[in-house]
Parts: C-alpha cells; sequence; structure tokens
C-alpha cells in the first residue's frame, strides 16, 4: 500500500461512531481495523461534532454559526465554529496517542478521514438569509473550495501527526435529494431548484481534484446517482448494498468496467436480533458480482467491506461488533472463500 491508492479486499468503518469519548473510540477503531483505520466523529457530543459541525472545523475564511432551523455562514467564528475546532484537535489527539500506542507511526500504514461532500453541505448549511447555499452558485462554489482547501491542509496536519498516509472519505447522503429538488426551502414558494447535473458534478470533481488524495465518495441513500459517481474522479465509491435494487445494477457494473473499486455497506449499521455470521453477510454481495458476470475474485481485489452507513446510533457493543464482522467478511473474500453461484 503507498499513498496513491486506496486499498482493496479489506474492511473500513463508515465514519461515525457512539459515545462522546474520543480516546476509546480511537482505540477501538484502530484495533479492530487493522488495515485502515479511520478518524470517527462522535454526534453524540452535540453542537460541532455532528457531520455539518465537523465540517465547521474544517473550512477556510467561511465560518459557521447555528440558527434556530441548523448551521448558517457567518461573518466571524462563532460558538460552533470555535466548538468544532476544539472537538477535531481532540480527536486528532486521541487518534495520535492511539497510533503510537499501537505502534502505526511512521509506517506505510494507511488512516481515513470523513468530511461532508460539498453538495450535501451546500444543502444543509444556509445563508445569511435563511436560503440554502445550494441556492446560491456563487455560495455553492465558495463552500466547495473551502472545504476542499481545508480538507487538503486537514490531511496534511493528519500526516504530520501520524507520519502515515491519508486517505479522504467525503459523505454525500444528500446527493439524491440536491439532483431531485426534493429539499425544503424557507417557504414552500422558495423551494430549492434540482440542481443539474452537469453543475453537480463539476462541483464534486472539482472538491476531488483539489483535495490531493485518493478520494472516497459515500452515498448510502437510496437510488445512488451511479453514473455521476462514476464520473466523479474518486477512486471508490462506497455504497449501502442493502438498498440497491435491480435498477442499479447497471450502472455498478459500469463501475466496476471503469475501474474503479467499491466499498460496499455489508454490515448492519443498526443492531440486528442475532449476529449473522460471515457468510450471511457476504451473500448479497456475491450475489450482485454473479448478476453482473463478475468472478468471485472480484470482492477480493476491488471491494472495502464496511458497515451499511455510520454507527453512532447503534451502541458500544454493537458497533464494535460491526468492525470485526466487517474484517471476517474481508478476510473470507482474501482467502477465496468457497460460495457456490447464485440462482
Amino acid at each position: 500500500m503507498t499513498d496513491k491508492a486506496f486499498p482493496v479486499g479489506i474492511a473500513t468503518g463508515a465514519g461515525s461512531w457512539p459515545g462522546a469519548d474520543a480516546r476509546e473510540s480511537a482505540v477501538v477503531v484502530v484495533g479492530e481495523l487493522p488495515h485502515l483505520p479511520h478518524l470517527v466523529e462522535l454526534p453524540d457530543r452535540g453542537l460541532g461534532a455532528d457531520m455539518i459541525g465537523r465540517a465547521a472545523a474544517l473550512l477556510v475564511d467561511l465560518p459557521l454559526d447555528t440558527s434556530t432551523t441548523g448551521y448558517r455562514v457567518a461573518q466571524r467564528p462563532g460558538p460552533a465554529t470555535r466548538r468544532a475546532r476544539d472537538l477535531l484537535a481532540r480527536d486528532l489527539d486521541a487518534l495520535e496517542e492511539a497510533w503510537e500506542v499501537a505502534g502505526r507511526r511512521g509506517t506505510d500504514q494507511p488512516v481515513k478521514v470523513q468530511a461532508v461532500g460539498p453538495l450535501t453541505l451546500a444543502s444543509q448549511v444556509e445563508l445569511v438569509g435563511g436560503h440554502r447555499a445550494l441556492t446560491d452558485p456563487g455560495a455553492l462554489r465558495d463552500l466547495a473550495e473551502s472545504l476542499a482547501e481545508g480538507v487538503r491542509a486537514h490531511v496534511a496536519e493528519v500526516e504530520r501527526r501520524l507520519g502515515s498516509p491519508v486517505l479522504v472519505q467525503f459523505d454525500e447522503p444528500g446527493l439524491r435529494a440536491v439532483l431531485d429538488g426534493s429539499l425544503t426551502g424557507v417557504s414552500i414558494l422558495q423551494t430549492p431548484r434540482a440542481l443539474p447535473e452537469p453543475e453537480a458534478l463539476a462541483v464534486l470533481q472539482s472538491a476531488i481534484e483539489a483535495v490531493a488524495a485518493p478520494v472516497l465518495v459515500h452515498c448510502c441513500a437510496a437510488t445512488p446517482p451511479l453514473d455521476l459517481l462514476r464520473r466523479s474522479g474518486a477512486a471508490v465509491i462506497g455504497l449501502d448494498l442493502g438498498v440497491l435494487r435491480a435498477a442499479d445494477l447497471d450502472g455498478v457494473g459500469e463501475l466496476f468496467e471503469d475501474g474503479l473499486s467499491l466499498a460496499l455497506g455489508m454490515v448492519p449499521s443498526a443492531a440486528p436480533e442475532r449476529v449473522p455470521g460471515w457468510r450471511d453477510l457476504a451473500r448479497p454481495a456475491v450475489t450482485l458480482v454473479d448478476r453482473l458476470g463478475f468472478p468471485h475474485t472480484v470482492l477480493a481485489e476491488r471491494v472495502l467491506v464496511t458497515p451499511a452507513c455510520g454507527l453512532a446510533g447503534a451502541g458500544a457493543q454493537w458497533s464494535r461488533q460491526a468492525l470485526r464482522s466487517a474484517s471476517e467478511v474481508a478476510r473470507a473474500f482474501a482467502e477465496g472463500a468457497e460460495f457456490g453461484t447464485a440462482s
């Protein structure tokens, strides 16, 4: 593994984690994900700790504060931005400590950091007048450029602290809503328009290019825009395997055919009634590649195994088990376990 590509055939996490203890979460993630641990988000800590709050810590010269309805662009850093920066600093301290204890400093062992993608961010952040930033082309551009610059600096800081290569994940759960125009506005007469796909693609492509690190774009929403994601410039596309439909199969096949890798969410994000075995968890992915006509070896050569989405609501016990289960599935793929052929 070098810092030029994403590793494949392994397990990693999707991002968020339960609880509020940065040090405990760092120890667990570094221990349970030996090949690609990640800097977790801990939204249970409240303001500044959620996905949009983390962006407040990363944006350059574009501070955020809160309004009665969410986060809003501000003239100067307010309590939300200051708290977000403080929480991120604590998280980095915790990860650095866990990295040191695990003996990984200065190795080629990669680590992944997550940030909300520019389109989801612009769909959730308000301008001064209360409109979503997505509704203003200039604001959308400025927000995306600020985020990319901040993520690039974040990557450099994490690399400096850990002495290891850093990979980036952009989370775009709101991408479908952005494209469909299904977001609400400040009034029923001011609903945000559907953003044309070429405009959305240009924003995402620019952000990915500006980060200057290998990028995974994660979209766990139903009906993900697979063609847009395929052309985005990302090295890896992250999807929730459980929400893919028959209509998505051709798009998934095109991702593979274009040489992209997939981060497939195979492990439930919420605790099931019983803990499924690795074979049960792997079966939907095996069925997928069978239907697409690819050999099972593609699961080791082009797939990362992840939970379906973030684990913030899962509870400590299942979150740890989810990472273990993901690692078991990835190991089965790597070892060429026999699954037969789906009927």
